[in-house]
């Protein structure tokens, strides 16, 4: 399968064009766990392969059937600012703090989710046995 590298290129700069826009009430009322000002709303293992499996999709411009949960995000052309991009906007979407590079460590949608949810339950781990 050839990738054409331009239009996923085109995705990726217009996506630094956007504008943050603050939160909306909507988006406070449907997170149970928001809380002075910070957005935090765990997501399930299928939400988390969907939203990448769809991000993916749409950023190839293929179907997402044709996304395999187990081959690495490279096999499917993503260069580094293209896979910076993905951080940026699953660490948007997760309302957490991510490390760029995340990627390069869990390569595929299935080792990025079950590291994603890993640590959910981790930070869920300390916040309900405070010290």
């Amino acid at each position: 399968m050839l990738i054409d590298i331009s239009n996923i290129m085109d995705v990726y700069l217009k996506s630094l064009d956007r504008d943050v826009k603050p939160m909306s009430t909507v988006s406070k009322s449907y997170n149970a766990d928001y809380e002075e000002g910070v957005f935090r709303q765990q997501r399930t293992l299928t939400e988390i392969h969907n939203w990448l499996i769809a991000y993916l999709a749409e950023l190839l411009q293929i179907e997402a059937r044709e996304i395999d949960i187990k081959i690495p995000f490279d096999s499917y052309g993503l260069d580094s600012a293209t896979a910076i991009g993905l951080t940026g906007d699953l660490e948007t979407w997760l309302a957490i703090e991510l490390d760029p590079t995340l990627i390069y460590d869990y390569p595929s949608v299935e080792t990025l989710s079950l590291h994603l949810i890993d640590r959910f339950k981790a930070e869920d781990s300390i916040y309900s046995h405070p010290t």
